[in-house]
């Protein structure tokens, strides 16, 4: 497992490869501010594209019942709308 902090460093040493030098805060904020963007574009658009890696979406889920695990007593849990992701063709084919 890749941890964010462990991501962020790769990503200043990766980008430190270039002519110049990028710290771990610059990395950060790049990477935060992209997670950022991320998260709007579904929750306002419903959809982001990055071709070759994915597509994030926002999925609506219909209101259902359930039950209470502790109690088997049946509860209602409300409609809502959850984050997915899907893999693209070139993400897919360099995991095979």
């Amino acid at each position: 497992m890749m941890t964010k902090t462990e991501l962020i460093s790769k990503l200043a040493d990766r980008l430190g490869d270039l002519d110049h030098k990028v710290s771990k805060k610059l990395s950060a904020d790049m990477l935060n501010t992209l997670i950022d963007c991320i998260i709007e574009g579904v929750k306002e658009e419903e959809e982001v594209r990055i071709q070759g890696f994915g597509t994030f979406k926002k999925s609506k889920r219909e209101a259902r019942e359930g039950r209470n695990p502790k109690t088997s007593e049946k509860i209602r849990i409300e409609a809502m709308s959850l984050p997915t992701f899907k893999a693209g063709a070139e993400f897919k084919k360099a995991i095979k």
